[in-house]
C-alpha cells in the first residue's frame, strides 16, 4: 500500500515561505569524471619470487648437522598424505610460535596446551613449537622433544605436525597444522 504525501494547504505554504525568506537558486555543480584507478600489482609477490633463486643457493646450515631419524612427523587418520608433504615443504605460513627452552616438562606441557588453545581461539592454523634438540639432556634423550611429540599426537585439534625446515629450527622445532574453524 502506497502512502500518499500529506496535502499542504495554501496557508501553510505561505507561512513557510515567509519564515525562510528569499531563496536563490544554486548553480549546478559540474561533476568531474573520476580518474580510473590503476590495477593492483602484487609487488611483494614479485619481490619474493625474485629472491627465490638467490635464497636457494644459500646454505646457512651444514647438511651433515641434520640428525637422520630424529625428525618428528605425524598425520591424523582421515587426512590425505599431501597435507603432511606440504607441511614438510614449508608450504604453510607459520602464524605464531612458542619457545619451550629452559622449561621443565610440567611448565612445557601447560605452555603447549595454553598456546594451542589461544591459537585455535584466534583462528590461527599453522604454528611452530620450539622444543630444542635436547643437547643438555641426560641419557634419556631430549625431554621436551619427546613430550611435544606425545602431547601433539593426543590432541584432537592437531591435523599434522613435522620437524621444521632447517632455517626454521630443524629438528629442534616442530611445525603444527591445526584444524580449521
Amino acid at each position: 500500500m502506497k502512502r500518499r504525501p500529506p496535502k499542504v494547504h495554501d496557508d501553510d505554504s505561505r507561512l513557510f515561505r515567509e519564515a525562510i525568506g528569499d531563496v536563490r537558486l544554486m548553480q549546478p555543480v559540474e561533476v568531474l569524471p573520476e580518474k580510473p584507478r590503476p590495477a593492483p600489482h602484487p609487488h611483494m609477490r614479485d619481490a619474493d619470487e625474485a629472491a627465490v633463486p638467490a635464497d636457494s643457493l644459500l646454505f646457512d646450515y651444514d647438511p651433515a648437522d641434520l640428525e637422520v631419524g630424529e625428525e618428528l612427523s605425524y598425520l591424523r587418520d582421515g587426512y590425505p598424505p599431501k597435507v603432511l608433504k606440504q607441511l614438510k615443504r614449508g608450504q604453510f605460513s607459520i602464524q605464531a610460535d612458542v619457545d619451550l627452552h629452559q622449561m621443565n616438562a610440567a611448565a612445557a606441557q601447560l605452555t603447549i596446551a595454553e598456546f594451542l588453545a589461544e591459537c585455535r581461539h584466534d583462528g590461527i592454523r599453522c604454528v611452530r613449537i620450539i622444543h630444542g634438540k635436547g643437547l643438555r639432556s641426560k641419557a634419556g634423550g631430549p625431554v621436551l622433544k619427546g613430550l611435544t611429540d606425545r602431547l601433539l599426537r593426543r590432541r584432537d585439534d592437531v591435523v599434522a605436525f613435522a620437524s621444521a625446515r632447517p632455517m626454521q629450527g630443524g629438528t629442534g622445532a616442530v611445525v603444527v597444522l591445526l584444524k580449521g574453524p
